[in-house]
């Protein structure tokens, strides 16, 4: 009774790892999540430095896919549709990686497994290169042998190594003394990733693969299903390749959002208009002795200033203003405050005589009560003296 039960599964393995089911390098279209500016930002931070892929190409993933109508080829072509969309959402990161698929039969050179590409820099056009080497599926599941071989695989790796696993699972003996094993060898540097690509008769599988993870201790099992689309798949590789980071904030000292020329740090009103004439810190202001003493009449010599105004009003149609008249300490709060109420209202007929349209501009004085600079100097009470203009189209 033994010796036919032999000879049945001798021939039992002999028809299957005979018999190959080829596979197509036509992957589904895909439009990746771009992880690169939150690597930039500082809100993923690399903690993974090389990856090793295990390929299940056994016989049992020459079988349709029936986990999902987006997919209508064999497993296998649906592990080469991971593996492609997974290459197309790693970031601009350095790595290294590499690829070993398992199984039997012509489809792995008569071994039980095949080193499609051993651990080098990697690069999208190359691990692309490994993925399309997966031709065919054929022979049983050795994926015990397969974690075993990869042991020496990524004995160059650098740095923290992600092992993911691609298979259905349903493999001829436990996996899990040959996860253990790696584990022993690399320690903390070492995660297993496991990507279910079943059946619904595949189930037992998918409880062998969790327990290879929980053999590492690190890392954790998926299946298809959840890293088909975009996000599942970006999710994905943030989880194999990052953990959180804080954002950089950005140095204000090197931004000028408004582009007047006065940096983000030191611009006391960041929305000035374009083409608009600011002054130290930014504002879009006229200092000095506009006016002669005790007249709201505006100077000759500051026509210049005016004609800006006047050219900034027509560049940016849809702004509006209202211009803000100021004084030094001097005279009495009372006078002050008339005195920048009338500068003000002066300042809007030279613009509304030029051509603007006075219901773009409103007026407001606000006396001595809001000093820029120290009223003990005169140069402090000259800058004090100003007429400043802020938008109210925000």
């Amino acid at each position: 009774m033994r010796k036919t039960l032999a000879l049945s599964a001798a021939l039992t393995a002999a028809l299957v790892s005979g018999c190959a089911t080829q596979s197509t390098n036509s992957f589904q279209a895909f439009q990746a999540d771009d992880l690169n500016a939150q690597v930039k930002a500082g809100m993923l931070v690399q903690k993974t430095d090389s990856f090793f892929v295990l390929n299940d190409s056994s016989f049992s993933m020459g079988k349709t896919y029936l986990g999902s109508a987006d997919y209508s080829g064999n497993k296998l072509d649906v592990e080469k549709n991971l593996l492609n969309k997974f290459n197309q959402t790693i970031p601009e990161i350095t790595l290294t990686s590499g690829l070993r698929s398992f199984g039997f039969g012509p489809c792995l050179n008569w071994s039980q497994t095949k080193l499609n590409q051993p651990l080098q820099n990697y690069s999208t056009s190359g691990f692309e290169s490994a993925i399309t080497s997966l031709q065919c599926a054929s022979g049983g599941t050795p994926l015990a042998d397969a974690l075993a071989v990869s042991n020496p695989d990524l004995s160059s790796a650098p740095g923290n190594i992600a092992l993911i696993v691609f298979s259905d699972g349903m493999d001829e003996i436990s996996p899990v003394p040959a996860a253990e094993a790696l584990k022993a060898q690399y320690g903390d540097r070492l995660c297993i990733y496991t990507v279910w690509v079943g059946n619904e008769g595949d189930t037992q599988g998918q409880e062998s693969l969790q327990q290879i993870v929980n053999a590492a201790s690190c890392g954790f099992a998926t299946e298809a299903s959840a890293i088909s689309n975009a996000a599942g798949m970006s999710d994905f590789v943030k989880q194999v390749f990052f953990k959180p980071g804080s954002p950089k904030k950005p140095d204000c000292s090197q931004l000028d959002d408004d582009h007047d020329g006065v940096n983000n740090c030191a611009d006391k009103c960041p929305d000035t208009p374009k083409g608009a004439i600011v002054d130290k810190e930014g504002c879009w202001a006229f200092h000095g002795v506009l006016f002669d003493f005790d007249s709201d009449k505006v100077k000759s010599k500051y026509a210049p200033l005016i004609k800006n105004a006047v050219d900034v009003m027509k560049i940016n149609p849809g702004l509006t203003v209202e211009i803000q008249g100021h004084t030094d300490s001097y005279g009495s709060d009372s006078y002050n405050q008339d005195l920048s109420e009338r500068r003000a209202k002066s300042v809007k007929n030279e613009l509304v005589n030029q051509g603007v349209t006075g219901s773009r501009l409103t007026t407001k004085g606000f006396g001595e009560s809001q000093p820029v600079e120290s009223n003990d100097t005169d140069e402090g009470r000259a800058y004090n003296r100003r007429v400043m203009y802020k938008r109210t189209d925000k």
